[in-house]
C-alpha cells in the first residue's frame, strides 16, 4: 500500500474545502435537525486529577468520574479538595479547580449553559459563532460570554459572593439590580441576591490553576491533529501523543494509534454505557479513545488499524458508537453460552452507513453520515437502502466482538469476557438495530458508586417560571424555607421564587452532607438568564418502561408523557433494520468506496 507523507497533503486541500463549504451550508440551516433530535455537540471528560465525582442526569447516585465519558444536559460534576477536572466541548474547554460543584444545565448545538454553585471555574472559548450562547449561572447573577476568550468564575461556598475575571474577551453580567459588561483585563465582585451588588475590582494575578489552564490551551492550539480533524471534535489534541498521521492515497489522512496490544480491534477495549438520549454508548479505555469512536470510521490497511476522520466541518455530529449490531434467531441459537444470550457488534468501515438506534427526525440521518464519512460523493445512496443485508460490511466477520448480554447490560469491561464466534456464525447472523438488553443501573454510571460529595443542595432559579412555595429539602429529614430571589428578567414587582422539583426548574440533587456527616445548608440558588430545560425523567422510571422494548431509548413523546404523570404510550418510530428479517441472501457492495478491504 502506497502512502504519502504529511508534506504532500496539499493535494487533499481542494476536496476538503469543497466538503467544508457544503457542510457549512447544510448545517447552517435550522431545518437540518428536528427540535427533538439528539444534540450534535457533547462534552467529554478529558482530564481528571484527584477525587472527582459524577452524577448523571436523572439519577440520585454519585459515582467516580472516568475519562472519555460523554457529558450532556443535566449532568453534575464535583471536584474534591486538591482535585481538578476538564471538559472538552467542541470549540470550548471547561476546567474545574478544587472543591467545585458544576451543573451542565443545558448543552446542545446552540447553547452551553453551566451552573457553578461553589468553587472555581475557568472557561476557554476558542471560537464563538453567531447564534451560539454560552451562559454561566451563579448564585449572584448570570454571566453571558460575548466573544472568544478566557474567563474565570469564583463562587464562595456560602453563595454570597462571586468573583468574575475576563482574562480576554467580553462578558455580560445580568441579574436583579445589575446589568454590566466586562472587557479584557477587567474583573468584578458580585454580592447579595436581591438586589445584586456590583463592584469593579483589579484583575487578580494568575495562580497555579490559571497557569495550568493556559498550558492546556497551548496544547490544543499547537496540535498537529487539528490539520486533519475539525476543532469541533472533542479529543483531537490527544491524538498527537498516542499515534501518527499518514496520508493514504485511497482515503487521505489516516491516524494510526501506537502501543496497542496484539489482537486489538476497534470497539473491544472498553465498555458499553447507557447515556440518554442516545442509549447504548461506547466508552473506550485508552486515554485517546474519544474522537476515534464517536466520529469518522476505522479502516484496516495492510496489517494495522487506522482511524479515518470525517470531513473537516465546522459542526461535527456526535454519534454514540459507529458500529452495527448483529443478532437474530440463528445467531442466538447457534452461539448462546450456557443458555445465556449474546450481544455482538462490529465497526463500520469507510462508506458504510450508520443507522441510529435512538429517536431522530428531519435530515438528521443524512447530516450525521455526511459529517462522519469521507470520500462518499452521494450519501443518499448509502442511507436510502431498504434491506440492510444489501450492504457488504467489510469488518463483519473479521472484527466483530461478542459478549454475554449480562456483560453488555451491566456496563462491564468487554475485553476479558469475549465469546469466540466463527465467521460462519457471523454470516448466518442478522444485522439488528440494537441488542435487546435493558441497561442496569451500573451501565448508566461512569464508574464505581461513591458517597455523595460535600456539596450544597441548590436549585436553579428560572425567571420564566411561575412562583411556587419556597420550601425545599436541604438534607435528609430537614425542610428549609428560603427567601425568594429576583432575577433581571422579572418585572419590578415580580419575584422568581424557588421552584420545587415538580415544576420546570431544574433542581440539583440533594446530598448526604459533608464528609464529617453534618449536612451543609441550602445555598441561595443559581440565577439564570435562559430558562433551563425540563428535568430528565429518572432512570428508574425509564428503565421500567424500557423493559417493554429492551435496549431501545424512550421516544420524546413518551418522556413528555412521563413528566406529565401520564402513561408513556407506545413507541412510534420505525426501527431500521427491523428486528424480524428474512435470512440474508446475496449482498452487493455499496457505491463508494469502490475498493473492498480484506484484512
Amino acid at each position: 500500500m502506497r502512502t504519502r507523507t504529511i508534506s504532500k497533503v496539499s493535494r487533499w486541500i481542494a476536496p476538503f474545502l469543497q466538503i467544508l463549504l457544503f457542510s457549512a451550508a447544510l448545517l447552517g440551516t435550522e431545518a437540518a435537525f428536528a427540535e427533538d433530535n439528539p444534540p450534535a455537540r457533547v462534552a467529554r471528560i478529558s482530564y481528571l486529577k484527584g477525587k472527582v465525582s459524577f452524577e448523571p442526569a436523572g439519577h440520585d447516585q454519585w459515582s467516580e468520574a472516568t475519562r472519555n465519558f460523554t457529558v450532556t444536559t443535566g449532568d453534575r460534576i464535583y471536584t474534591d479538595k486538591d482535585a481538578r477536572a476538564e471538559l472538552e466541548v467542541g470549540p470550548y474547554s471547561v476546567r474545574l479547580s478544587s472543591a467545585t460543584d458544576l451543573l451542565v444545565t443545558n448543552l446542545n448545538d446552540q447553547i452551553m449553559q453551566l451552573g457553578i454553585e461553589q468553587g472555581t471555574l475557568r472557561v476557554s472559548v476558542y471560537e464563538l459563532t453567531s447564534g451560539n450562547t454560552i451562559e454561566i449561572d451563579t448564585p449572584n447573577g448570570a454571566l453571558t460570554i460575548l466573544a472568544a476568550g478566557t474567563y474565570r468564575v469564583d463562587t464562595d461556598p456560602d453563595g454570597n459572593t462571586t468573583f468574575v475575571t475576563v482574562n480576554s474577551g467580553s462578558l455580560d453580567i445580568s441579574g436583579e439590580g445589575v446589568s454590566q459588561t466586562l472587557q479584557t483585563g477587567q474583573a468584578a465582585k458580585l454580592t447579595g441576591h436581591n438586589p445584586i451588588q456590583f463592584t469593579s475590582i483589579p484583575g487578580p494575578p494568575l495562580d497555579s490553576f490559571d497557569k495550568w489552564c493556559e498550558e492546556r490551551d497551548r496544547r490544543l492550539a499547537s496540535s498537529n491533529s487539528s490539520k486533519f480533524v475539525s476543532r469541533g471534535v472533542p479529543g483531537y489534541g490527544d491524538l498527537d501523543d498516542y499515534g501518527r498521521w499518514e496520508v493514504v492515497e485511497e482515503y487521505g489522512p489516516i491516524w494510526y494509534p501506537a502501543g496497542i496490544p496484539v489482537g486489538w480491534v476497534p470497539y473491544r477495549f472498553g465498555h458499553w454505557a447507557w447515556i440518554d438520549p442516545w442509549g447504548w454508548t461506547w466508552v473506550e479505555d485508552e486515554p485517546w479513545g474519544f474522537c476515534p469512536f464517536h466520529y469518522g470510521r476505522w479502516v484496516f490497511i495492510g496489517a494495522a488499524w487506522g482511524w479515518l476522520p470525517g470531513p473537516y466541518v465546522p459542526v461535527p455530529v456526535y454519534a454514540p458508537a459507529l458500529v452495527a449490531f448483529v443478532g437474530g434467531p440463528h445467531f442466538s441459537i447457534g452461539v448462546a453460552v450456557g443458555g445465556a444470550s449474546l450481544a455482538a457488534w462490529f465497526p463500520l468501515g469507510p462508506g458504510e452507513p450508520y443507522f441510529p438506534w435512538y429517536h431522530y427526525g428531519g435530515d438528521y440521518l443524512r447530516v450525521l453520515n455526511v459529517t462522519n464519512t469521507r470520500n462518499v460523493t452521494n450519501i443518499t445512496n448509502i442511507t436510502n437502502i431498504t434491506n440492510i443485508n444489501e450492504v457488504h460490511y467489510a469488518y463483519r466477520t473479521v472484527a466483530a466482538t461478542a459478549v454475554p448480554a449480562r456483560v453488555f447490560s451491566s456496563g462491564q469491561p468487554v475485553a476479558h469476557q469475549i465469546v469466540r464466534i466463527t465467521p460462519q456464525q457471523l454470516e448466518r447472523a442478522q444485522v439488528v438495530p440494537h441488542p435487546t438488553v435493558t441497561p442496569r443501573m451500573s451501565a448508566a454510571l461512569p464508574g464505581r458508586p461513591v458517597a455523595a460529595p460535600p456539596a450544597h443542595t441548590v436549585q436553579v432559579i428560572s425567571a420564566h417560571a411561575a412562583p411556587k412555595a419556597p420550601t425545599m429539602r436541604s438534607a435528609p429529614g430537614e425542610a428549609r424555607t428560603q427567601p425568594p430571589l429576583v432575577t433581571r428578567n422579572s418585572g419590578p414587582s415580580a419575584r422568581a421564587e424557588r421552584i420545587p422539583p415538580s415544576t420546570n426548574a431544574r433542581p440539583l440533587p440533594s446530598t448526604l452532607g459533608s464528609e464529617r456527616g453534618s449536612p451543609k445548608p441550602a445555598s441561595p440558588g443559581l440565577t439564570t438568564k435562559n430558562p433551563p430545560p425540563p428535568p430528565k425523567v429518572t432512570f428508574v422510571e425509564r428503565q421500567r418502561v424500557m423493559a417493554e422494548h429492551p435496549g431501545r431509548p424512550l421516544e420524546p413523546q413518551q418522556l413528555e408523557n412521563l413528566r406529565a404523570g401520564r402513561q408513556p404510550g407506545p413507541m412510534v418510530d420505525r426501527e431500521f433494520p427491523p428486528h424480524v428479517m428474512p435470512v440474508p441472501r446475496a449482498r452487493v457492495a455499496p457505491p463508494t468506496p469502490s475498493r473492498e478491504w480484506k484484512p
